[in-house]
């Protein structure tokens, strides 16, 4: 049972990362593609991976510092993790229509 409340909160939380806006594009970074992967372990222990449209974005550290604090602000999680990956690089290809 803990597996599908760990995917129900996974999904949760990327619902809640549509509040997030990127600056520059005036998009959500879930309709933009910025967050490659949500995981919840057991415990409410959720991992969120995520990229930025360029390396060295000025945004970067906002972006990061705002998926933390929504995350956190999701019932369920316990703990927050959030890491900032260029590999793959973001491409305009990730975007939703």
């Amino acid at each position: 049972m803990e597996v599908a409340t760990n995917e129900a909160l996974a999904g949760a939380i990327r619902e809640a990362l549509r509040m997030i806006i990127d600056p520059e594009l005036g998009r959500s970074i879930i309709d933009l593609g910025l967050i490659y992967d949500v995981r919840v372990e057991d415990g409410g222990i959720a991992h969120v991976t995520m990229t930025t449209t360029t390396r060295g974005c000025p945004a970067s550290e906002y972006l990061k510092e705002a998926v933390s604090n929504c995350v956190w602000y999701v019932p369920g999680v316990e703990y927050a993790e959030v890491r900032l990956t260029y590999e793959p690089a973001w491409t305009p290809e990730m975007m939703a229509d």
